[in-house]
């Protein structure tokens, strides 16, 4: 165990190091924020498929493959095909904008009402996809090497708030680029393997293994098609992702790199089924499912080469951790500061220091909560069943309003919050009626209102 820390520890340093790196790039407030949008695709592919595949998408994805098998990679191939439809479909018309945040395409066709009541929700999200993932942080260190859960978030949390506020963008692409190729080797290429030899092949997998495991849809219609519903629309509108987008130096680069993130999601989700699915043959009897991947990290690996896992683990959450941090404090600086300023933009000091606030935030929430899918599905909630209908309708219906994009997005998101109160985080019930709520309230309410004047053609 002394090795695998030390690998570990080496892994933090060299983000850290990354990050002062990054910072002595980032000089402006663009270059802190998009990285200059001067990615090309080696860069812009990698921090892509980085900033989506977090603790949810590992941790999450190999639980899954405990549970149901192979149909556990669902959550990432919903993922996957949202990077592939956002890149190929919506990268273009964003670049040409040159904007920072979602919320300002709705100040664009709405007004700025709506933007600073998008960016609350948008916020919202951002700031749960950061807890995410410092919450699965904590989890796979807890487990591992046996640190008090509050210990375990403040410390490998603590990396990501230095490194994302002191260089912005920048060190988030450096770090999510080691980031990708330490989680691919360590999870594709050294973990996946080893499990399957412990388990004795492939052919003693399926011999161990029920054939419901290895059927795509053991999970169940209703849970793929929510999944499509909450992950591939969330990654269309979510601002963590569309700020990754503002990075590319051109459309090419991101048509033809994001479309191969995408891929890769999807690959990357039957890598992390089978892990689950191996793990429950080597621990059939686990008594908490979701550590399932710390448990066969730890029963499945030899020194070393389990803390170069561990650090590929981290490496996934981390660079989703940061994508999220970054883009609730650029909702912050962007959208709601300039409000309270009287108008005034945010200068890149204060960025910084609303970076570290959020990050704070961030690890003072990740040290309530306790289910990493759970507050995933609620970020995802709140945003597709808040902005989805909105967003589109700006861009889609000229008869759309500022008052029925108000509406639409203050009841998807209360009826988002009262059904997952009433019927648990994981039912489907939430996504359906706050769509089906958010909908039937913006036409309505954009009917029976003032047509509301764009400022710019969206479509």
């Amino acid at each position: 165990m002394a090795l695998d820390i030390f690998v570990v520890l080496i892994y933090a340093a060299g983000m850290l190091l990354l990050g002062w790196y990054g910072m002595r790039r980032a000089k402006s407030h663009e270059e802190f924020l998009v990285a200059g949008r001067n990615l090309g695709p080696a860069f812009y592919m990698g921090t892509m498929a980085a900033t989506v595949l977090g603790g949810a998408s590992t941790v999450g994805t190999v639980r899954l493959g405990y549970v149901h098998g192979i149909s556990g990679f669902w959550l990432c191939a919903a993922l996957g095909a949202g990077i592939i439809v956002l890149n190929l479909f919506l990268a273009k018309p964003l670049l040409k904008l040159r904007i920072f945040t979602v919320t300002q395409i709705l100040e664009r066709r709405y007004n700025p009402m709506a933007r600073q009541a998008s960016a609350v929700i948008m916020f919202a999200y951002a700031l749960m996809i950061g807890v995410v993932s410092t919450l699965a942080i904590g989890t796979v260190m807890e487990v591992l090497f046996g640190l008090p859960f509050w210990v375990s978030v403040l410390l490998g949390g603590g990396v990501v708030v230095v490194y994302s506020t002191i260089g912005g963008m920048w060190s988030l692409t450096l770090t999510d680029i080691v980031q990708f190729i330490i989680k691919t080797v360590g999870l594709m290429f050294l973990l996946l393997p080893i499990c399957l030899y412990r388990v004795g092949g492939w052919d003693e997998l399926v011999a161990k293994l029920p054939e419901t495991a290895f059927n795509f849809t053991t999970i169940g219609y209703d849970t793929i098609i929510t999944y499509f519903l909450i992950y591939f629309f969330g990654i269309l509108i979510g601002q963590d992702i569309w700020q990754r987008v503002f990075t590319a130096r051109s459309e090419g680069v991101a048509k033809y790199a994001g479309t191969v993130a995408g891929v890769y999601c999807v690959i990357y989700g039957l890598v992390g089924a089978l892990i689950g699915m191996c793990a429950k043959v080597l621990l059939p009897d686990l008594d908490n499912v979701n550590n399932a991947f710390a448990a066969i990290v730890q029963a499945s690996l030899p020194d070393g080469i389990r803390g170069l896992v561990i650090a590929a683990a981290l490496a996934a959450m981390m660079s989703t951790a940061s994508a999220g941090l970054l883009a609730a404090s650029t909702t912050i600086t962007e959208d709601l500061l300039p409000k309270l300023r009287g108008g005034k933009e945010s200068s890149l000091a204060m960025t910084r220091l609303f970076t570290l606030l959020t990050g704070v935030a961030v690890l003072v929430i990740a040290l309530i909560v306790n289910d990493v899918l759970g507050a995933l599905t609620l970020a995802y909630n709140l945003l597709v069943g808040g902005m989805l209908i909105p967003l589109l309708g700006a861009i889609y219906w000229k008869r759309a309003t500022t008052a029925g994009a108000i509406a639409s997005m203050g009841l998807g998101c209360v009826t988002a919050l009262v059904f997952m109160f009433t019927d648990g985080l994981e039912a489907n019930t939430p996504i359906y009626y706050s769509l089906a709520v958010g909908l039937v309230s913006f036409v309505v309410v954009s009917l029976l209102s003032r047509p509301t004047e764009a400022v710019a053609d969206l479509a």
